[in-house]
């Protein structure tokens, strides 16, 4: 049988909802989708950003929409999905919860209402929309896609965001127990974790901590949200169909330089 790659690599006519989608990586994750042929609900707190994304890529002849909200209050999380699954027709074939955000403070000073606020966005709103996404995608004809975004963090200890590599290390074993328990309801479930990546999340990092990164960096440059469509489009394809649980680092190299 002749593999035909155009077909299986295709994302042709996918609906897909991307978290953080006005902004950063998620940004570049929901610009993949949309250039070959998804429709994508991207959510995102600030509505200004989110509204001019969406009308750049509708000018385009995209097949984008929005929905603003706060993904950190569960209520508001529930509003959001059943908003984006009106706008898509009630199906879901990609789902990637892909906000996230980050705060740092030394461990023992770090402010409770901190810690809360990082993990209800970067572990708690993962899960819900995984849940949410579950009970619509299981047990369908086609295969459902959660792409969930991990990071170095996932791997080993970040200094002073004792939070975020609590959350990022959760969202990878989450991800193994969802393969494991929905491999068989024709959903996938996998990571990405990316690497140092060029986004509003390390602007304030000094010129000098990031040439120190630099410096571990097998590719010699950090990444950008570009850098993600190709692993996106992987995941959100049937090329991908019996990947299930995986981890895939896009970090030009960092854990492999010694």
């Amino acid at each position: 049988m002749v593999y035909d790659y155009k077909e299986k690599f295709s994302v042709q006519g996918k609906k897909c909802i991307v978290t953080g989608g006005a902004q950063g990586l998620s940004r570049g994750m929901a610009e993949g989708l949309l250039e070959n042929g998804a429709e994508v609900v991207l959510m995102d707190l600030q509505k200004e950003k989110l509204e001019q994304a969406v009308e750049e890529y509708c000018k385009k002849g995209y097949k984008a929409h929005g929905v603003a909200g706060d993904l950190s209050k569960k209520a508001e999380l529930d509003r959001m999905f059943d908003e984006a699954m009106e706008l898509l027709g009630g199906k879901l074939d990609v789902m990637i919860p892909a906000a996230g955000i980050q705060r740092r403070y030394e461990p023992w000073e770090f402010p409770e209402e901190m810690w809360n606020l990082v993990i209800n966005v970067d572990l708690n709103h993962v899960w819900f929309m995984c849940q949410r996404a579950i009970q619509v995608m299981r047990d369908k004809d086609t295969v459902g896609k959660i792409i969930n975004i991990g990071s170095m963090n996932s791997f080993f200890g970040g200094t002073t965001v004792p939070a975020y590599s609590a959350a990022k290390g959760a969202v990878t074993q989450l991800s193994k127990s969802i393969a494991s328990d929905c491999a068989d309801h024709s959903i996938c479930c996998n990571v990405i974790a990316p690497g140092y990546m060029d986004t509003e999340m390390c602007a304030n990092m000094s010129q000098e901590r990031k040439d120190e990164c630099t410096k571990r960096i097998a590719a010699g440059r950090w990444g950008r949200p570009e850098d993600l469509k190709g692993p996106i489009l992987f995941l959100a394809s049937s090329a991908s169909d019996y990947l299930n649980g995986a981890v895939i680092p896009v970090d030009g190299g960092f854990l492999v330089k010694s």
